[in-house]
């Protein structure tokens, strides 16, 4: 068995843990390293497996940021906010000068895939459309879209606040909308969120991602749907405990194994911690000055070119 699928046992104390967590990401690219098949996809070579879990302590604020190259958790959560807000404009994030999805905005990006008549940046039914929208017929990023679609994320939230309905097995945020697919500039990576509520208060979070670049996109789904969690928990009035890590296809694309083998040969440091400075009344309401992470180091950078 793969070491990146071996059960892991952490205490719950992070000065008693017997193993740093981030090192389930370290088993994890020296696993594909070492026994991924190299296959050719729809933009280029990667070394792939196939099924790959991993556990992410949350309680008392802990936030897993790879600390093993610096992570830029502030677009990170500036993403996370724009899905929150049900937006599909890449404007917005360029505006906040977060560059993720500009390979997939482009006008030559957009042509390429058909979509001749969308205009650039306008990113179609993707996350924050299924999120707050759910199957709402699409025209354009600038469309109002309120009251239209399923709102699961307010649903979500909703149950959460109501001790009578907290415990629900049905807390499910999908982004999966095979009826919208075709109109996507790029069908969605992390598909499937369940929230369980455990004794009483305690939120934990588990996510199935069906493609995972491990050298880039991984570590931003690690701390993504671990703000998102700290964040909803803190908006509901729980306490964050768990992130549960479900992976598909896991790669690696050939021109990031050099720079890997570097990053997986440095030692892991301490997790910081996340604050909340504010309670708002709305999940949208949040920003990025509403959060505040405590006692984050890292290693140095790891270069590596985004595939769009």
């Amino acid at each position: 068995m793969r070491r990146s699928l071996e059960l892991n046992k952490f205490s719950s104390d992070p000065n008693k843990r017997e193993k740093h967590e981030e090192y389930q990401y370290i088993n994890l690219v020296q696993d594909i390293l070492n026994e991924g098949v190299l296959e050719f996809g729809r933009n280029g070579y990667a070394k792939t497996v196939v099924g790959s879990a991993m556990h992410f302590t949350l309680s008392e604020g802990i936030i897993p940021f790879m600390t093993t190259k610096q992570f830029s958790w502030k677009t990170c959560a500036k993403e996370l906010f724009w899905f929150i807000s049900g937006s599909t404009d890449n404007k917005v994030l360029q505006d906040q000068n977060v560059k993720i999805w500009n390979g997939n905005a482009s006008r030559e990006y957009l042509d390429d895939i058909g979509f001749y008549t969308r205009e650039e940046n306008d990113l179609g039914p993707v996350y924050g459309h299924q999120w707050r929208h759910f199957n709402a017929p699409y025209g354009t990023c600038k469309d109002d879209y309120s009251g239209k679609g399923e709102d699961q994320l307010d649903f979500i939230i909703s149950c959460l606040k109501n001790p009578h309905s907290r415990n629900s097995r049905r807390l499910i945020l999908s982004a999966w909308n095979p009826c919208q697919l075709s109109e996507m500039a790029l069908p969605p990576c992390h598909i499937l969120v369940q929230f369980n509520v455990t004794n009483g208060d305690q939120l934990s979070c588990s996510m199935y991602q069906r493609s995972g670049d491990v050298g880039l996109g991984v570590p931003y789904n690690i701390a993504s749907y671990s703000i998102l969690t700290h964040l909803i928990a803190h908006h509901c009035g729980l306490k964050a405990t768990d992130f549960y890590y479900h992976l598909g296809n896991c790669h690696i694309y050939d021109d990031h194994i050099e720079a890997l083998t570097e990053q997986i040969s440095r030692y892991p440091l301490s997790f910081p911690t996340i604050k909340f400075n504010s309670l708002k009344e709305n999940i949208e309401d949040y920003s990025l000055a509403d959060i505040e992470i405590i006692n984050y180091t890292s290693h140095g950078i790891v270069k590596m070119e985004m595939r769009k």
